[in-house]
C-alpha cells in the first residue's frame, strides 16, 4: 500500500514551557483534502508548522511522503502558504518577483529557466493576478496580498500544498477565487491539508475534518457541519476513539 503523504503518530511539540499538541495522530493520503479545524490556541498552526519543519517535535514521528522528517530532502514536492500577518509585506518587491522565490527549491544558481517563467506565469494567471506582475506588493490589497503568497506556494508546482488559513482577513471576491485555484489543484491530483477557522466556501472540496481542542485531536471524519445535527452548535460532538473518559467539545467552537 502507498504511504500516506504526511503521518504525525503521537506527535507532542511544546511552544516555550507551554505543551500545544499532545499526542495527536493525523495520516493524510495521497489525493486527500483534509482540514484542520479548532478554536483559537487548540494547536493547528502548531501541527501544521511542525509538518513543514518550523517547530521540533518533542516525542513522536513524523514521515513526509514515507520519509522520517530527519531524512527528508525533497522540499520542491510542498508547497506552504503560511498565515498572513499583514496586507503588504514592507518588501520593495514585485509580485512577480515574490511569486518566483517560489521556484528556488527548484532551481540551481544562476539564470532563471523558460520552465521557471511559465511555472510563475502559470500560477498568477491561477490566482488571477497576473495582471498585477510589475506592481509592488505594498500596493495589493489583503485578498490580494494572499493570491500572491498561495501563488508563490503553487509556483513550484508542489505534489502537497499546506496552507495555514488562507480564508483569513480575505474579501468574498477573493475567497471565491482561491476556492477555484484550490478546486483546480486538487482535480490535479495535488494534496491538500488546510488549517481553517470555518470551511466556507471550500466545504465542498474537503475530504475530511481533524478537530483539535487543546493539542489533542477530538473529531477525525466527515466536517461536523457534516455529520448531521448532533454536530451543529450547541450540541456535543465526541471524537470515536476519545474513550469514556474524553471530554466532549462544542462545535460552536469552531465558528
Amino acid at each position: 500500500m502507498e504511504k500516506p503523504v504526511i503521518s504525525l503518530s503521537k506527535a507532542t511539540a511544546s511552544l516555550g514551557a507551554r505543551p500545544v499538541l499532545r499526542g495527536i495522530d493525523l495520516a493524510v493520503e495521497h489525493g486527500e483534502v483534509v482540514a484542520l479545524l479548532g478554536a483559537n490556541g487548540s494547536g493547528k498552526s502548531t501541527a501544521v508548522r511542525a509538518v513543514v519543519g518550523q517547530v521540533p517535535l518533542t516525542g513522536g514521528d513524523l514521515t513526509l511522503f514515507g520519509t522520517p522528517l530527519r531524512r527528508f530532502r525533497d522540499w520542491a514536492r510542498i508547497g506552504y502558504v503560511p498565515q498572513r500577518t499583514t496586507a503588504a509585506s514592507g518588501v520593495p518587491a514585485t509580485v512577480r518577483e515574490v511569486v518566483s522565490a517560489g521556484r528556488l527549491s527548484r532551481t540551481r544558481l544562476g539564470a532563471i529557466r523558460k520552465a521557471d517563467r511559465e511555472a510563475v506565469q502559470r500560477a498568477l494567471e491561477l490566482v488571477g493576478m497576473a495582471h498585477r506582475a510589475k506592481d509592488s506588493v505594498n500596493a495589493l490589497s489583503g485578498g490580494q496580498h494572499q493570491r500572491v503568497l498561495i501563488a508563490r506556494a503553487l509556483a513550484t508546482e508542489p505534489d502537497l500544498l499546506i496552507m495555514d488559513e488562507p480564508m483569513a482577513g480575505v474579501d468574498h471576491e477573493s475567497q471565491q477565487v482561491l476556492a477555484d485555484t484550490l478546486r483546480e489543484q486538487v482535480a490535479g491530483g495535488a494534496t491538500v491539508l488546510l488549517v481553517l477557522h470555518e470551511l466556507g466556501p471550500l466545504e465542498p472540496l474537503i475530504d475530511r475534518a481533524v478537530v483539535l481542542r487543546d493539542g489533542c485531536v477530538v473529531h477525525d471524519g466527515p466536517p461536523p457541519e457534516a455529520v448531521g445535527q448532533h454536530a451543529l452548535p450547541g450540541h456535543d460532538h465526541v471524537h470515536p476513539h476519545a474513550g469514556e473518559a474524553a471530554e466532549p467539545i462544542r462545535t460552536g467552537l469552531l465558528t
